[in-house]
């Protein structure tokens, strides 16, 4: 080898070292997706005029996620849609979306259920056949990727007993994600249970500061106010957010790396 072609050599091999020094040819951080409804979903400016105006406090969780991630190791893709179930989801277009954005090392979150109990044919599932189908496909197609499914179960409406406790709305829809958790070794947060101890444990009042109560006159779209026991606003979704965070870190999940 001539000597002009090793010097060539060894300065191509300096300036390739000090490119992944310094990152720039460094593997690329992976994403995390999410998929499901309205109380993952994001809010923005053009939602929030419509319904109520500067400052109406509606979120989903995975809209507050950025608060409990390290930014420099995972970019988050949150892709869930109001008003969409399991079915529909796929149906209109948005599970291809957000398919052919993942990435091997991606994770997907999934959460359905709370649309799929809907009566109307375009959105409804029966928990043990549709619905535990569709979210199986999910999975697997995940996995195909060589992506990393993590599934979500809904959580609870704000929905008292007489004796305190929160009232089941979501049935077979929520048992099926676990049993479906279990059967295909896939990591579970059990957000129904989470967020059930988290609005017991601040108590029939309080626990309107987690969901979307809003005053009379606080805006002129909503003159008479709003009581919405489904969604949550900006404190609950961060509180909902933490609950999920806490749960793949205490089962060391590989997303927990990501997390403050």
């Amino acid at each position: 080898m001539m000597k002009k072609e090793k010097k060539q050599i060894l300065g191509l091999s300096i300036i390739l070292i000090a490119l992944f020094s310094f990152g720039i040819y460094s593997d690329p951080k992976p994403t995390i997706h999410s998929i499901g409804d309205s109380t993952m979903s994001d809010y923005g400016e053009s939602y929030l005029n419509r319904f109520g105006g500067e400052g109406y406090p509606i979120r989903g969780w995975m809209q507050m996620m950025p608060e409990f991630v390290k930014p420099e190791t995972v970019a988050i893709n949150n892709a869930a849609r109001s008003g969409r179930s399991s079915k529909s989801f796929r149906e209109e277009g948005f599970w291809d979306k957000v398919k052919a954005k993942i990435q091997p090392g991606d994770y997907v979150f999934i959460q359905f259920g709370h649309n799929d109990a809907k009566e109307d044919s375009l959105r409804h599932t029966d928990p043990q056949t549709t619905f535990k189908q569709n979210i199986r496909n999910y999975v697997e197609e995940v996995k195909a990727k060589d992506a990393n499914p993590i599934l979500f179960t809904s959580i609870v409406r704000r929905r008292f007993d007489k004796n305190g406790k929160i009232m089941d709305f979501h049935g077979e829809y929520v048992t099926v994600i676990r049993d479906l958790a279990n059967e295909m070794n896939v990591p579970l947060v059990d957000l129904n249970k989470l967020s059930a101890e988290l609005v017991e444990s601040y108590g029939v009042e309080k626990s309107k500061e987690l969901f979307l109560y809003i005053e009379p006159g606080r805006f002129s779209k909503l003159p008479n106010g709003k009581q919405d026991n489904a969604h949550l606003c900006v404190e609950g979704a961060r509180k909902i957010a933490e609950l999920a965070v806490k749960s793949m870190k205490e089962q060391n999940l590989p997303v927990a790396k990501c997390f403050l």
